[in-house]
Order: structure tokens, then C-alpha cells, then sequence
């Protein structure tokens, strides 16, 4: 039997809880992530040519309209779609995803979240309902008219109804954004930003709710502060710095490399653990993301489309004629900020907590996720300080398993498979090729049915889990120098076991 406290469940069961949430930040960030490229374009092409640009011009200007109104949400249903019923799906979700666009007089981002996935799932339906049903050699009719005939019905309903429901939303969204604006209280958002960000939900808030409104600006007035809220990378760098001065010694020299890849890379999940590992910095966080929001408010500052990923070089070609000196002077003060309250709550490193059961956790001295060969320890406490770890006397024998000479192929998972796992993903790459295993990175929700080993930072291992029960996953806190890197490369050198 398993014996899990009252305690350990209500912490099992929010951890469940913040998985289900991340996995919906995950959908959402799934369907912007892989078309980034074209929200550059489009922000680049504004920035350029634009009347108030760096080189206005009419002709290649009249670009900007048709690009956020029609491309941007029909790319965005298209892949909606994809995600829920392959290219099928995919079609369908384009032709849906029309509807509101025509329908609706503003950039419908939200609707083609909707009716992208939506039009997906109803063909999907469709498919299901007729499977084994239909004549040999009818299968190309019948799938090329249904998905015709159901995108075409759904289209006319997005124009005449959800079009203008969604456009309704938009322009609710829009006036409370007005309303902190014009009150001063847009720095208060932060106190949920940044919090929300160390849970990996940073891609959801920031593509699937202020790129929206920070387009629907940008295209009325050349610029918008939503894009700034949470790409801002002054309160990360604040929190590192900190980290670096006066944080625990153990911890310090995997420091310098996370302030380059946070600030020059724009991989903003590689602070997200020191933050974890001190939870009390998240109020240094929020108090460079409150500075930051405030000055970009008194300067008027705002850039022309989504800083990813959040950059300083991406921050910079993204910003419009004339503002670059109040877009640098809000990360500076963001930076600023998060540090100085960052060092205090460290306390200027008096009494360095090189002993916190938290960090220890950290670094690889609590329980490993990785045993030897053979081991048959009871699953007590799950590994490397993995959030809401609970102890049983389950056995090891019902967690999945795999020896090391059977891996073939790593997945390395993070929330939108584009910035932490590719980082992640290219270090192991070269550790392991020497051992015939190839290593892949993937977005957590697309993890392939029949992967066998996953790994992926511990706050998102609840997600791997349910979306591949089968796999071993193995969990860390670091995204540098975490010691189950190296166990990991040990049990396949040596051919130990790695257990889920």
C-alpha cells in the first residue's frame, strides 16, 4: 500500500493543479512560438516603414495592415489546428480562423486560439464518427468535402457570431489596459508577472495575453508598453547579479553564464530556479518588474512588436525611432532595482545559507533522482528537490525504468520547445554522441507517444509525466551545471539504471 499524508496530498494535488495550468499556458504558447519569425517581420517592416518609422514609405507600409489582421491569426489557427488534428487540422483551423478575422474589425489573436483548435476538434470529431465507414475509394471525397464543407460552415459562423463576441473581448481587454494606464496602475501587474513567470507560465502570459493587446497598440499608435511587461529582462539580470555577489557560494560560479544567456540570449527560464531555490527573491523580481513598468510609463516608452526572445539585442531591433534611450533606461531601472532588493533580502551575503536543505536539494546532495545499477531503495523522496515530492513505500519497482545501454535517444522537454531545451539540448548533444544517443528537444505537450526518456527542469516534470506515463523522467533544478547531467551520463556510459 502507499501511505501519502494529508499534507503530501493537498501538495500533490497542487502540483496537479499547476501542471494543468501550465500545460493551458502551453497550448497557448504552442500556437505563437512557431511563428515568431513572422511577428518579427511584421514588427521589423512596422518599425521600418511606418509614418513615424525609420524610413516611411507608403507603398511598402501598406504591408502592416493586412499582416497582423489577416496572416499573423490565420498562421496562428493553422497551427492550433495542427496541434489538435495534424495538417488537417490544420487546414480547417486557417479557413475557420477567417471567419474572425473578417468579422472582427481588430487583430484577432484570441479568436484564432479559439477557432483554430476548435474547428480542428470538430473535424476530428467528424473523422471518428465516420472511420471504417466509408466505400473504398471514396476516402478522398468524403475527407476533402467534409473538411470544405465543415471549415466553409464554421467560417460563416465566425464572422457573423464569434467574430464579434471576441471583438467585444478585445475591446473590454483593451479599456481595463486603458484603465491601469490612465490610473498609474499597470506597475501593480507585475506582482502576478513575475511570480507566474518562475511557475514557466512567461510564454503563455506573454504571447497568449499581452502580445495580443501590445499588437492591437502597436497598430494604432507605432509602439506599445504590453510588449515590455514581461520580456523586460532588467528584473532576471537584477536577480542574478545579486545571486552572484551575495548568494550562496556553492551556487555563484554557475552564475556568469546564466547572465549571459538570460540578457544576451533572451532564454529567460534560466533564472527561473534561483528563484525557486530562494523563493524570497521573487519579491526582487517584482520590484524591478513594477521599476521597469513605471519608467517605460513616465518616458512614454514602448516597442513595435514582441521582444523573442527577450534580448537586449531583440529589445533593440524592435524598438522605434527614438525610443531606444527610454527602452534602455527602463531594463537599467528594472536591473537596478532587482538587484538592490535582491542583495538586501540576501543580506549583502552575511551568513551565506550554503546549508539550506533547499539548495542542497540544488546541487545534488539531497536524494538522486538516478540510482546505481540495481538499486532497490523504497521511492521516499523524489529527486533533486522536485517540487512537491512526496514519501511513500511504493517501491521503485512500479516508477518506470530503463537501463542505460538501452537509450537511444534523449528528449530534452521544456514549455515551448524553442528556448531552454534547445539550449540544453546542444550541450548533451555533445556529451552523448560519443555513446551512439541522440538527443532531441520538444515542447512538453508534443512529447512523441513512444519516447522513453525525457528530461526536463523539475516544476515542468508533472507535465511530462501525464503527457508520457510510460517514459523515465528524470528532473533537475539547474539548466547549468546540474549534477544529474552527469548521473544521467553515467548510467548510460556504464549501463545503470535511470528510474521516472
Amino acid at each position: 500500500m502507499t501511505n501519502v499524508s494529508m499534507a503530501e496530498m493537498k501538495n500533490l494535488q497542487g502540483n496537479g493543479f499547476r501542471a494543468r495550468v501550465q500545460r493551458f499556458g502551453g497550448y497557448l504558447a504552442g500556437m505563437i512560438m512557431p511563428n515568431i519569425g513572422a511577428f518579427i517581420a511584421w514588427g521589423l517592416i512596422t518599425a521600418m516603414f511606418i509614418p513615424t518609422g525609420w524610413t516611411p514609405n507608403e507603398t511598402l507600409g501598406g504591408l502592416v495592415d493586412p499582416m497582423i489582421k489577416v496572416l499573423l491569426p490565420v498562421l496562428i489557427g493553422y497551427t492550433g489546428g495542427r496541434m489538435v488534428h495534424g495538417q488537417r487540422g490544420a487546414v480547417i483551423g486557417a479557413v475557420a480562423t477567417m471567419g474572425v478575422v473578417v468579422g472582427a474589425e481588430q487583430p484577432m489573436f484570441l479568436g484564432a486560439m479559439i477557432m483554430g483548435p476548435l474547428a480542428a476538434l470538430v473535424l476530428k470529431g467528424f473523422d471518428k464518427l465516420v472511420e471504417g465507414k466509408i466505400r473504398a475509394g471514396f476516402e478522398m471525397l468524403v475527407n476533402n468535402f467534409s473538411s470544405g464543407i465543415l471549415g466553409g460552415a464554421l467560417a460563416l459562423v465566425g464572422v457573423v457570431g464569434i467574430g464579434p463576441i471576441m471583438e467585444a473581448l478585445t475591446n473590454a481587454a483593451g479599456n481595463a489596459v486603458d484603465f491601469l494606464v490612465d490610473n498609474s496602475l499597470l506597475p501593480l501587474v507585475s506582482i502576478i508577472v513575475e511570480p507566474a513567470k518562475a511557475l514557466f507560465l512567461n510564454n503563455a502570459i506573454n504571447h497568449g495575453v499581452f502580445g495580443p493587446l501590445g499588437a492591437d497598440q502597436a497598430l494604432e499608435t507605432g509602439q506599445s508598453i504590453m510588449f515590455m511587461i514581461e520580456t523586460n529582462p532588467g528584473p532576471g539580470l537584477g536577480v542574478l547579479v545579486a545571486m552572484f555577489l551575495f548568494g550562496p557560494r556553492k551556487i555563484r560560479p554557475t552564475v556568469p553564464g546564466a547572465m549571459i544567456i538570460q540578457f544576451l540570449g533572451g532564454i529567460h527560464e534560466i533564472y527561473f530556479p534561483y528563484l525557486l531555490m530562494k523563493p524570497k527573491l521573487i519579491i526582487a523580481a517584482i520590484a524591478g518588474g513594477m521599476a521597469g513598468v513605471g519608467t517605460a510609463m513616465i518616458t512614454n516608452s514602448g516597442v513595435v512588436a514582441a521582444p523573442a526572445p527577450g534580448s537586449i539585442f531583440a529589445y533593440l531591433a524592435v524598438t522605434p525611432r527614438g525610443g531606444h534611450l527610454s527602452v534602455l533606461l527602463s531594463i537599467a531601472v528594472a536591473a537596478g532595482v532587482s538587484f538592490i532588493v535582491g542583495a538586501m533580502l540576501l543580506k549583502f551575503g552575511r551568513g551565506a545559507d550554503d546549508d539550506d536543505p533547499a539548495l542542497a536539494a540544488a546541487v545534488g546532495s539531497g536524494t538522486p533522482t538516478v540510482p546505481d545499477s540495481g538499486a532497490g531503495t523504497d521511492a521516499g523522496t523524489e529527486s533533486a528537490g522536485g517540487s512537491g515530492a512526496i514519501s511513500t513505500t511504493t517501491t521503485t519497482s512500479t516508477r518506470p525504468v530503463i537501463s542505460g545501454k538501452e537509450v537511444t535517444k534523449l528528449m530534452v522537454a521544456c514549455d515551448a520547445g524553442m528556448g531552454s531545451s534547445v539550449m540544453l539540448a546542444s550541450q548533451l548533444r555533445t556529451r552523448l554522441k560519443p555513446y551512439g544517443v541522440t538527443v532531441e528537444h520538444v515542447p512538453i505537450n508534443d512529447l512523441p507517444a513512444d519516447t522513453r526518456l525525457v528530461l526536463t527542469h523539475a516544476d515542468l516534470a508533472d507535465r511530462a509525466r501525464s503527457t508520457v506515463p510510460h517514459a523515465v523522467v528524470i528532473p533537475f533544478q539547474m539548466f547549468l551545471g546540474d549534477p544529474m547531467f552527469d548521473e544521467v551520463e553515467k548510467a548510460i556510459k556504464e549501463g545503470g539504471e535511470l528510474r521516472g
